[in-house]
């Protein structure tokens, strides 16, 4: 399929999506620009959106996208509490990951990925269930990452974004593939800007 017939396939995707959809995609947008203006509305429009995304995967049968949706869920509720209740406190430093970390990150996407696809393969109807439990596989280790706020976690991200995309358009799911591509740009940038910091840390170190 060339270019002019995937944006003929997308356009005509775009004309059949339900109200529900916007609606989910909308919140998603809105919960990543607030959180790059670092406010804490995100956390209730992350909810809206992740409850939502929850259904529309599930009933396209991306088992293991719904699934990675109800950990957003739980991780939203988290950092809403974390953010009212320790709001003063400084957020870690950003760092590189050791051996150790990557390590560990590998584990996650082997241990996920065998896990999930044995699952869907084994007790779901998924018709991808190998390319649902890769994205989600990646998707688990890179939020690891972010967790510990190690630079890497964008690279992971942006692995299970760059399979994400074409996954949800064959499902017929164009606004999350689009979604996703602002995802994914996002992640870029948030790399750039992580690095930039870690320069500015390690020169402001080196000074002293």
């Amino acid at each position: 399929m060339n270019i002019h017939e995937w944006v003929q396939t997308f356009l005509q995707q775009l004309k059949a999506v339900p109200l529900l959809e916007w609606i989910g995609v909308g919140f998603g947008v809105a919960e990543v620009l607030l959180a790059r203006a670092n406010k804490i509305a995100l956390y209730p429009c992350g909810i809206i959106a992740v409850v939502i995304s929850t259904y529309i995967f599930f009933d396209a049968g991306l088992y293991a996208e719904s699934a990675l949706n109800l950990y957003y869920f739980i991780m939203s509720i988290y950092g809403w509490w974390w953010w009212v209740k320790r709001k003063d406190h400084a957020a870690p430093p950003i760092s590189r990951a050791t051996k150790r970390d990557w390590i560990t990150t590998i584990a996650i996407v082997v241990a996920a990925f065998v896990l999930l696809y044995t699952v869907l393969v084994n007790f779901t109807d998924s018709t991808v269930p190998l390319a649902d439990s890769w994205v989600s596989a990646t998707a688990w280790a890179g939020m690891w990452l972010l967790a510990k706020r190690k630079i890497e976690n964008w690279i992971l991200l942006n692995i299970s974004n760059a399979f994400a995309i074409p996954l949800l358009l064959y499902k017929g799911l164009p606004l999350y593939a689009a979604l996703t591509l602002f995802l994914f740009i996002i992640a870029v940038l948030g790399y750039i800007d992580w690095n930039k910091t870690l320069k500015q840390t390690k020169h402001a170190t080196a000074v002293e």
